[in-house]
């Protein structure tokens, strides 16, 4: 069969290009189907490794009378840009929100780098700064999830610094940034270690999920890491697919990662960030909430009858809809 033709994107500063999926090759084995007005889209590295992005447009009707700032989305450990795309991108674009949903490298339809892991908080912070100074036209809000959430925190921690700037390039500057249930500033350690004495039960079943990867092969497990119980086992097995095949290889050397903590505090005062959390969270519990918020000198926000999969939840508008609240006070 002859190769379908491949189009060009362009945007004010560089290109992207769109690649119809029938000459994807099979980086997973489970396809996510896009999908109304979704793109999906690949960024060019410095590496010369691309990086999957799904685009969804926000309706301009919304609000002509102020520019509302794009979103960009970034996934934690066994995730992709899917988990966005789900729901998350068509409810904020509906509102008027350029959404951008990244897979880091490594994960879902991503290249992957040489080595035995994706990256680091550095590498993955740098990608996505390359992203945001040559794709994006306007400062962004940048939401991460989980471990997302912690490379968010690595960037934000690095707008402005000129150590980091002499030796990686510039970290373009935010509208603002959110951490959804994200790994405290500490990393994960003082987790595991509270439910290790708390909740020994708990402890074993989330190292037994995550750690041994369970969760691919245990429906129950899978559902009670990441979902609420009310959630649909047919939807839940869907789910545990796509996170099987989108994480090819580690997102982080744990080890590493775990030296190079606690994350560094934020030198620009004028970054708006929000913390949000969920009551039913399996994976970080409240005092991780909490050390986020105290962290960042907000007031976290924990939200009921949710899990740690709050863009995938059964209840995930309860998360979007504070979100929105937010976003849509940012712009005041």
């Amino acid at each position: 069969m002859a190769a379908l033709s491949t189009t060009t994107l362009l945007t004010n500063r560089t290109r992207m290009t769109l690649v119809p999926r029938a000459v994807l090759e099979n980086k997973t084995q489970v396809s996510y189907e896009l999908k109304k007005s979704q793109s999906r889209l690949f960024h060019e590295l410095p590496s010369g490794l691309k990086m999957e992005v799904i685009f969804q447009k926000g309706r301009i009707d919304i609000d002509e009378k102020s520019q509302n700032p794009p979103l960009v989305f970034v996934h934690g450990s066994f995730h992709a840009a899917w988990c966005w795309a789900e729901h998350f991108l068509p409810f904020f674009s509906q509102n008027g929100y350029d959404c951008y949903a990244l897979s880091l490298l490594g994960q879902g339809e991503s290249d992957a780098p040489s080595g035995a892991v994706a990256g680091s908080l550095q590498t993955h912070a740098s990608d996505i700064a390359d992203f945001i100074q040559k794709q994006i036209n306007f400062p962004p809000v940048l939401l991460g999830h989980s471990f997302g959430g912690l490379i968010v925190q690595y960037y934000i921690a690095n707008i402005g610094n000129e150590k980091f700037l002499e030796k990686e390039g510039l970290y373009p500057y935010l509208a603002g940034a959110l951490l959804v249930c994200s790994v405290p500033p500490s990393g994960n350690s003082g987790i595991v270690w509270r439910y290790l004495f708390s909740k020994p039960v708990a402890a074993f079943k989330i190292t037994r999920s995550l750690a041994a990867k369970a969760f691919q092969t245990s429906l129950p497990l899978c559902k009670e890491t990441f979902f609420s119980t009310e959630m649909e086992n047919q939807v839940v097995l869907r789910y545990q697919k796509l996170m099987t095949e989108s994480s090819r290889m580690p997102l982080f050397d744990l080890r590493k990662l775990n030296a190079s903590l606690p994350a560094p505090p934020v030198k620009d005062s004028s970054i708006k960030v929000l913390v949000l959390g969920a009551q039913d969270d399996f994976i970080v519990d409240g005092k991780g909430l909490e050390e986020t918020g105290t962290f960042y000198g907000v007031s976290p926000i924990c939200i009921e009858g949710v899990a740690h999969d709050i863009m995938l939840d059964c209840s995930w508008e309860k998360g979007a809809q504070v979100i929105l609240s937010w976003l849509n006070h940012l712009k005041r």
